[in-house]
């Protein structure tokens, strides 16, 4: 698979937003990146519309440390729990926090990055493999005596999708983004220079 197998029609999209249902029935809305057609495929490059929100527990034994544990909440139950007090921390910043499909996103005006509040993390990807991140720190709370901070990525969230038969959209599984990923790389390079 090579870019010359892409389509003329292959390219950055303007004014198109589509939205992601996950298996709850939450939706994400997203802006469309890209379109890439390969080999009779079409594929949509998605980016949230809001931002991207992680929330992180600080392990509190740790926290001045320079080594301190952070766990990223990822199951919708630790996510539902904390989700009232989130809510409200944003809210006096003039955020909103939504529970949207695969990901928490906040609509509204964020702060400009200050490097001294900026999280460097390693997260495990799908292949064990671990990958460096950078998160805005937004806010910290307490949620029954635990602390919470609200981060969300310095690098734009991305999602590549494909139409189904149906003409829903679905989330790439890993092996199939591993596959397209040189050509994303490639398109991303090209509209950088």
């Amino acid at each position: 698979m090579s870019p010359s197998n892409l389509s003329q029609e292959n390219g950055r999209s303007s004014n198109s937003s589509v939205t992601l249902t996950d298996e709850a029935g939450r939706s994400l809305s997203c802006s469309i990146e890209h379109v890439l057609e390969v080999e009779g495929s079409e594929y949509l490059l998605l980016m949230p519309v809001d931002f991207p929100i992680q929330i992180v527990a600080w392990d509190e034994e740790d926290y001045e440390e320079d080594s301190a544990e952070a766990t990223l909440l990822e199951d919708d139950e630790d996510i539902d729990s904390i989700f009232g007090d989130a809510k409200a921390v944003l809210a006096e910043q003039n955020l909103t926090l939504k529970h949207t499909a695969y990901t928490l996103t906040a609509a509204g005006e964020l702060p400009s990055v200050n490097k001294d509040e900026i999280l460097a993390i390693e997260i495990e990807d799908e292949n064990g493999e671990l990958e460096p991140d950078e998160l805005q720190l937004l806010a910290n709370f307490y949620h029954e005596e635990q602390e919470y901070g609200i981060y969300t990525p310095i690098e734009p969230l991305l999602f590549l999708t494909q139409r189904n038969q149906a003409g829903q959209l679905e989330l790439l599984s890993p092996e199939a983004f591993h596959k397209l990923q040189p050509l994303l790389e490639e398109l991303l390079f090209d509209e950088l220079d």
